[in-house]
């Protein structure tokens, strides 16, 4: 006969068990979009270095110092966007391991949100490529002193790119972030709104650590934070008047 201990022990080795499966179909699916990719990696480093090709001055293209770099750097790249593409599926499957140890309605905001989370991500990524670096590098390379040729090296642009993504897309997620403290009663809209003044100096703190060191770049991540900030406390004032809502309709039918 099987104790009450032992059934516990077996439960959390079940669920070891099926975190380890999932951790293993997601760095396959890491694995085989990086087999599939790895033929176009020249390509896409192409493709990401685009806007800085664009503004180069005609004449001028990127070099490569480091005898390595023309490969590992695609190489490197490649492997990134491996693991931005299966971002949705590595979140599907952190989904759910976690699903069954939530409640109805708890499951029920959290699909939205699960949602929300990869459209704001990616977003943030496409800010930054199709939005950020056509500005910035148009920017450096017109105060270039003259006489200096602008040669960017592939594997500093590339950590550079990598750096700038990260951040845009991390900072995408204040709203999901300032949603949750205000759904968990964490905080408050109205509290929220009052400290705006800190959350603009701390959004420029945060950019500072974020990005390259150039008033710039820090500003063109700091402002688009506050107006994410911005848009979490309307969409937390719209859930806690939704909430407000269906207390008073409860409180009306428990009532009658």
């Amino acid at each position: 006969m099987v104790s009450a201990e032992d059934e516990k022990e077996l439960t959390l080795i079940d669920h070891l068990v099926e975190l380890r499966d999932r951790i293993l179909k997601s760095v396959s699916a890491i694995l085989l979009l990086f087999l599939g990719l790895f033929y176009w990696a020249n390509d896409i480093y192409i493709y990401v270095a685009g806007p800085l090709l664009a503004a180069l001055p005609e004449g001028s293209t990127m070099i490569a110092i480091d005898p390595t770099s023309p490969f590992f750097a695609p190489f490197k790249l490649t492997f990134y966007v491996s693991f931005l593409l299966a971002a949705p599926y590595i979140l599907f499957q952190t989904w759910s391991f976690i699903a069954p140890g939530l409640y109805k309605n708890e499951k029920t905001l959290a699909i939205p949100l699960f949602i929300s989370s990869v459209v704001l991500f990616y977003g943030g990524l496409a800010f930054a490529r199709y939005i950020l670096f056509g500005i910035v590098f148009r920017f450096f390379i017109s105060v270039a002193p003259e006489g200096i040729q602008v040669a960017p090296d592939i594997s500093s642009f590339l950590s550079f790119a990598l750096a700038i993504f990260f951040a845009f897309g991390i900072a995408f997620e204040i709203p999901i972030a300032v949603f949750l403290c205000i759904w968990a009663g964490l905080a408050e809209p109205d509290s929220l709104a009052q400290k705006r003044p800190y959350v603009v100096v701390g959004c420029f703190v945060v950019a500072m650590l974020l990005t390259p060191p150039d008033p710039f770049t820090q500003s063109m991540l700091a402002l688009p934070m506050w107006a994410l900030f911005e848009l979490g406390i309307l969409a937390g004032r719209l859930s806690r008047k939704r909430q407000k809502e269906e207390e008073n309709e409860e409180e009306q039918a428990s009532n009658q």
